[in-house]
């Protein structure tokens, strides 16, 4: 078995961020459900909010503090337009921060797309309510950019990294 991985399957929330996508035409949502399914995780809930930090926190704080959701992964909000807020909106609730995470996947992005990869703010921490803990993972909104993220890094690691937060909150 590779280091880092298990046989542990997640139930996951995903959360699309946007102005303009309904369920019909959210492919990265879409993207993110099926790498998800494939790798043996199902899905709690899927949902799809405006670029609003309120309704995004909202959001986030519903499922970090429902115990059948294992892990949450957003899409979209994560570029540098003024519109994209998801880091603003869910960085303060963070108990801490897996900086490797948004370090790989623009070193990815970078040898697909050049240097437009450092305007990615993606990112991946994890919640703390009571003792729940519940990993969080911000994408962009491009079908490209999610369907790298889930094959490369998310899929593969969610497993041991619910093994890690599992064995922190039973202490």
């Amino acid at each position: 078995m590779k280091h880092g991985t298990s046989e542990r399957k997640a139930v996951v929330a995903v959360l699309t961020v946007s102005d303009t996508r309904s369920i019909k035409d959210d492919r990265s949502g879409a993207i993110a459900v099926e790498e998800l399914k494939l790798a043996g995780h199902s899905i709690a809930t899927r949902e799809i909010v405006p670029d609003e930090k309120a309704v995004i926190a909202s959001f986030v704080m519903k499922w970090a503090e429902d115990e059948t959701v294992d892990a949450i992964v957003v899409t979209g909000g994560t570029g540098i337009s003024k519109r994209d807020v998801t880091p603003e909106a869910i960085l303060p609730l963070l108990a801490a921060s897996m900086p490797g995470f948004g370090e790989l996947f623009r070193q990815l992005s970078y040898e697909e797309i050049g240097a437009a990869a450092m305007l990615s703010r993606a990112h991946a921490g994890w919640i703390d309510v009571g003792i729940l803990r519940t990993p969080i993972f911000m994408l962009p909104g491009s079908p490209n950019a999610v369907t790298l993220a889930m094959q490369k890094l998310v899929t593969g690691q969610l497993g041991h990294l619910l093994d890690v937060c599992l064995m922190e909150t039973t202490r």
